[in-house]
C-alpha cells in the first residue's frame, strides 16, 4: 500500500503520523491556540521535526455540536494558513481536513498537491468525489453518522462493525467511480458513535484490513479516553499513548495526533516489539 503526493510516495511499511493542525478557534482541545500565523508556523515545525510524516490543517471544527461554518468563512481562515505553511515547509506533505469541493478547488490551484480528508465520506458535498477524482488527489474516507452538529444523536447500529465495513464498501466503490484509486480509511472515532461503540471499533480494527487501504486512526485525548479517565482532554496524554499502541497492534497504519513526539514514540516501541 502506497500514497503518491508531491512525487513523494508514502509506503506503510512502516506506521505513519499525522499531526494535527487545528485553525478554529472551537476545536475540542486545542482551539484558538494557534491564533497567529508565527504560532502556527513554529508549531508546524515542531510537529515535522519531531517526525510527523503529514500535517493535517483543518479549519472547521468537527467537535460533536460545533458551530457550523459557511464555506466563505472556511476558506478565509485556511488559504493563507496554507500558503504560507507550502512557501515555508515547501516538502511537507499536507493533508486538507474538509468535507467541501470548494474549498479543495481554491487550495489545489494556490498550493499544488495534497491528502484530502473528508470527515463526510462525500455525503456532504455531492461535488466531492468528483473534485478529488478529476485533480487526482489521495482522499481519506471517514466513517460518520450524522453531520457534527447531530452526529451525537445518530449512533443506532444493527451491526456495529458489519455496518462500517459495509459503508466502507459503498465508500470505496462510490470513490473509484470517480477514478479516485488512493483510498485512506478512518473509521471515525467519536463520530456516531458512544464510547463504548469506540472501544469496539478499536478492538475491531484489524477487521478493516480486507478492504486493502491504509488504516488511519484519530483518537489523540478524545473523550473515549478522558471519560472513561475522568479526567479531560489535557490530562488525556497517557491514556492516548495507550489506545495508540493497541491501534497498531490491530494494524492503524496512520495516527492522526495532537502530540508527535509521544506517538513516535509509541510506533518505534511497537516496531521493536514486532521485531
Amino acid at each position: 500500500m502506497k500514497i503518491h503526493n508531491q512525487n513523494i510516495v508514502l509506503d506503510f511499511e512502516s506506521p505513519k503520523i499525522m499531526g494535527i493542525l487545528n485553525i478554529t478557534p472551537d476545536s475540542f482541545y486545542d482551539g484558538g491556540i494557534h491564533a497567529s500565523i508565527d504560532s502556527i508556523l513554529a508549531h508546524t515545525e515542531k510537529m515535522l521535526s519531531e517526525g510527523a510524516d503529514i500535517i493535517d490543517i483543518g479549519a472547521y471544527s468537527s467537535r460533536p455540536g460545533a458551530r457550523h461554518v459557511s464555506t466563505d468563512e472556511e476558506i478565509a481562515r485556511i488559504v493563507p494558513i496554507a500558503n504560507q505553511i507550502r512557501t515555508a515547509f515547501p516538502q511537507a506533505i499536507l493533508s486538507i481536513d474538509t468535507f467541501r469541493a470548494d474549498v479543495i478547488l481554491e487550495l489545489f490551484d494556490r498550493i499544488g498537491e495534497f491528502l484530502v480528508n473528508d470527515i463526510s465520506g462525500g455525503h456532504m458535498d455531492t461535488h466531492m468525489l468528483a473534485t478529488v477524482g478529476k485533480l487526482q488527489l489521495p482522499y481519506i474516507c471517514m466513517h460518520m453518522q450524522g453531520t457534527p452538529q447531530t452526529m451525537a444523536q445518530h449512533t443506532q447500529y444493527t451491526n456495529l462493525i458489519h455496518d462500517i465495513h459495509r459503508y466502507f464498501e459503498q465508500a470505496i466503490a462510490r470513490a473509484e467511480s470517480h477514478s479516485i484509486s488512493q483510498i485512506i480509511l478512518d473509521p471515525g472515532f467519536g463520530f456516531g458513535k458512544t464510547t463504548e461503540q469506540n472501544f469496539t471499533v478499536l478492538s475491531e480494527l484489524s477487521s478493516f484490513t480486507q478492504f486493502q487501504k491504509p488504516i488511519l486512526v484519530g483518537i489523540s485525548r478524545k473523550s473515549m479516553i478522558y471519560k472513561t479517565l475522568e479526567t479531560n482532554p489535557e490530562g488525556a496524554l497517557h491514556g492516548t499513548g495507550v489506545l495508540h499502541a493497541i491501534a497498531l497492534m490491530n494494524k492503524a497504519n496512520i495516527l492522526r495526533v495532537h502530540d508527535v513526539q509521544e506517538a513516535k514514540q509509541c510506533i518505534t516501541l511497537i516496531k521493536k516489539l514486532k521485531n
